[in-house]
């Protein structure tokens, strides 16, 4: 069925669009008997507005960009809920966009959202530095922006929600440490992201802590799937390098390397312990469970939102950086 539209309107009632658009705006002066002759008609025709085009028509398309790197595991997802939840009861809708970790990809949503004319947009990065010219941009044109989990280089100023990625990993393998490991894997993921050389310092800090530095146990992956976790701790099997944990820069790495340990019928954590960052139902429903640093990512996306709106209201408003609180919380992936 064909949607109404104020010209329909405008004919059925033989006046202007003008009118039109005013009476259905209340507008004082119009005179109560056109205005009633207008809603009337409407509601007869069936007439329903066009939000975004009202929204546009004052300024605000009322829709926020969200960038996040995939939608496979539940981590976007509960940052988007937190999202929601300041969002929705002001009227704003969430378009969200998948860069599947390509920084091109990336680059295209960002266009894409450009042209829907949002009025901000949140985003988790694929790669801290490839896309910080498409970032700056972004800003300069008066389209907030604001950074959560994974952040571009100190270089650009903009609102971030993070956590603080260091302290938490020396936390780890402090941990893996204290239940006599002695010699700790690293997974640490691609480069190309801030927060893999983060994690990846707090681990170097702990091991020269203890004197039980060997570069032979840090592998880099290209990626951040399961696939990406196994052939990790495939490579350390492979080269005959004895670790008896890892520490995992995501829980998709951890839960990669786990399967292939299985598959070779080495025992977690008997033979080798496992824990990474998390924040999801991923880390519950292996086994074992997986000792993992738990990221609020609902409370991380609630914070994104409140950011996004200051800026809304106020382009001028000051960066703001949130530093998240997390949790070590061990489960059987560690136990001793």
């Amino acid at each position: 069925m064909k949607r109404v539209t104020i010209k329909d309107l405008s004919k059925f009632l033989s006046l202007s669009t003008s009118t039109i658009s005013r009476a259905l705006l209340n507008d004082k002066n119009i005179n109560p008997e056109t205005q009633k002759r207008v809603v009337e008609a409407a509601e007869k025709l069936g007439y329903k507005p066009n939000s975004t085009a009202l929204n546009l028509k004052y300024g605000k398309s009322k829709n926020i960009g969200l960038v996040v790197p995939e939608m496979i595991t539940p981590f976007s997802s509960k940052v988007l809920r937190g999202i929601q939840n300041v969002l929705d009861p002001l009227g704003y809708r969430v378009i969200i966009t998948q860069s599947d970790e390509n920084p091109l990809i990336e680059r295209e949503n960002l266009k894409l959202l450009e042209e829907f004319n949002v009025d901000g947009i949140i985003i988790n990065l694929c790669h801290e530095s490839l896309n910080e010219e498409v970032y700056k941009k972004l800003i300069e044109n008066d389209i907030p922006i604001v950074f959560f989990d994974r952040i571009p280089g100190k270089s650009l100023q903009a609102s971030r929600v993070i956590v603080d990625d260091q302290i938490k990993a020396s936390l780890v393998v402090e941990h893996l440490i204290n239940t006599g490991r002695k010699r700790i894997a690293h997974i640490m993921g691609p480069l190309t992201i801030r927060n893999v050389t983060e994690r990846a310092n707090g681990y170097k800090r702990i091991v020269a802590k203890y004197n039980l530095t060997d570069p032979d146990l840090i592998v880099s992956t290209e990626g951040m799937t399961f696939e990406d976790g196994r052939k990790a701790v495939q490579k350390l099997l492979d080269k005959n390098i004895h670790f008896d944990s890892i520490f995992a820069f995501s829980d998709t790495l951890a839960i990669g390397a786990m399967n292939y340990l299985h598959e070779q019928n080495i025992k977690i954590p008997e033979e080798v312990a496992i824990a990474s960052f998390s924040g999801t139902e991923l880390a519950t429903i292996v086994h074992p469970q997986l000792t993992t640093v738990q990221q609020p990512l609902e409370k991380m996306g609630e914070a994104a939102a409140q950011l996004i709106l200051e800026k809304i209201k106020d382009i001028s408003s000051s960066d703001q950086t949130i530093i998240m609180e997390t949790e070590l919380i061990y489960r059987a992936s560690t136990a001793t």
